[in-house]
């Protein structure tokens, strides 16, 4: 967002000072300026690398960087991430597939490199922490980060700060990365996604109204699409419709996602940057009466204990990573067990199905006396936009668990229930 002209900015590439009114750099010529009202007064941010996973792979490969790259294939057979030059020919992320290579057939496939994504991930995320100690991960390659009080430390605003350190972060790890700048952690997450890649896009507090009446509810955090179709029963479709009705009145249409969708459609957003990692991890265990050996009943007994870590995943805001399988055998020898996730879930149906192969490889016959499931790698979920990264069929089972959670936020749990059967494929 940029003023009319009065406003003192920076050069993205050099930093020199400009005045709102110059275009291009006297500096150097560079005619990625930025100016806005507010830019030197605001401090909460989120970096988000572009195209992380392609902009990895095209970092070790140089012979990829004019050709279009997708991230994925496999056994989930969608794409995890493409790079821009894919986009351009329509290909997005968890499409599937086939789809993806019908769009652009020259596409060089490249399977999932966790651990070199890791690598790069935890270089940036050093980079972050060089600037501010308040860095909130959401993911391998985005955070939020709090500069307030560091201009003096820095010798410099929040916002220079951060343009130097996306020059740093493009210098050592090889990858370009877009900023969101702005007064709360939605409004700075919302904006990192206006002008990608290599974006700096800022959001002030004047502007936060206006600019939010003018977006679709799709644009408000949590609001996937069946939320969109949800209000859509409704006749709202903008967020200026929201930003015209009572809390009470969302609330009681829509029970504790109402009071969400009252606050952030006014650009209200209270949460910190926090850093605190006290639960690293979430799990449900129980100990049998008596010793089980079945593969049949140790699977029943795992349903309610992933519903059990789902709702608090829930509860608390957070998805995992990683899940975990705890068993203990009858003469008390500990075995764990865990997979990593493409992508973080706290989703009840998908922590099962992923603790489900560990537990058949283990209960070939041994005795045991307990069972729990977890997740680990803890991150801030995104419920409904998780749905949009599965396959066909596990989206469709994720969205009626989130259909039976939105009934039953509003009726309370035992306004539906659930078994082992639920979200078979039968």
């Amino acid at each position: 967002m940029q003023d009319d002209g009065a406003t003192a900015g920076f050069c993205r590439d050099c930093f020199s000072p400009v005045s709102g009114a110059e275009r291009r750099c006297k500096g150097c010529g560079s005619p990625r300026l930025l100016h806005h009202p507010e830019l030197h007064q605001l401090s909460i941010a989120h970096i988000d690398c572009d195209a992380f996973y392609a902009a990895v792979e095209k970092r070790d490969r140089p012979e990829l960087a004019d050709k279009p790259v997708i991230i994925g294939g496999g056994t989930r057979g969608v794409v995890s991430t493409a790079c821009y030059i894919a986009r351009i020919h329509g290909v997005k992320s968890a499409m599937p597939m086939f789809k993806a290579l019908k769009l652009c057939p020259q596409a060089v496939v490249i399977p999932p490199d966790m651990a070199k994504y890791a690598a790069a991930g935890k270089q940036v995320r050093e980079l972050m922490l060089d600037v501010t100690p308040l860095v909130e991960p959401l993911s391998i390659d985005e955070a939020f980060l709090d500069l307030t009080g560091t201009a003096r430390l820095h010798g410099m605003s929040p916002a220079l700060t951060l343009a130097r350190l996306i020059t740093r972060i493009n210098d050592k790890v090889g990858i370009s990365a877009s900023v969101g700048l702005s007064h709360n952690k939605f409004l700075a997450k919302l904006a990192s996604d206006l002008e990608k890649p290599r974006g700096f896009s800022v959001l002030g507090k004047a502007e936060t109204l206006s600019f939010l009446a003018t977006k679709p509810v799709g644009f408000i955090w949590g609001v996937g699409k069946a939320m969109q179709e949800e209000l859509a029963k409704s006749g709202i479709t903008m967020i200026s419709q929201l930003q015209q009705m009572e809390k009470n009145e969302l609330m009681r249409r829509h029970g504790s996602m109402g009071a969400r969708l009252y606050h952030l459609s006014r650009g209200e957003d209270l949460r910190i940057v926090s850093t605190d990692d006290h639960s690293k991890s979430i799990s449900a265990e129980t100990t049998f009466n008596a010793d089980i050996s079945d593969c049949a009943d140790l699977e029943r007994i795992l349903w309610p204990l992933a519903e059990k870590v789902s709702r608090r995943a829930k509860a608390e805001g957070v998805a995992g990573h990683t899940v975990v399988l705890k068993l203990k055998t009858a003469d008390f020898k500990l075995r764990t067990r865990n997979v990593s996730l493409i992508d973080p879930t706290l989703l009840a149906n998908r922590i099962y199905d992923a603790a489900i192969p560990l537990l058949q490889r283990e209960a070939t016959g041994t005795t045991f006396r307990l069972i729990g499931v977890g997740i680990s790698g803890l991150v801030e979920a995104r419920p409904e936009q998780e749905t949009e990264t599965l396959d066909v069929t596990t989206a469709a089972r994720a969205k009626v668990e989130l259909a039976v959670d939105r009934i039953r936020d509003k009726f309370g749990r035992a306004a539906v229930g659930r078994g082992i059967n639920f979200g078979s494929e039968d």
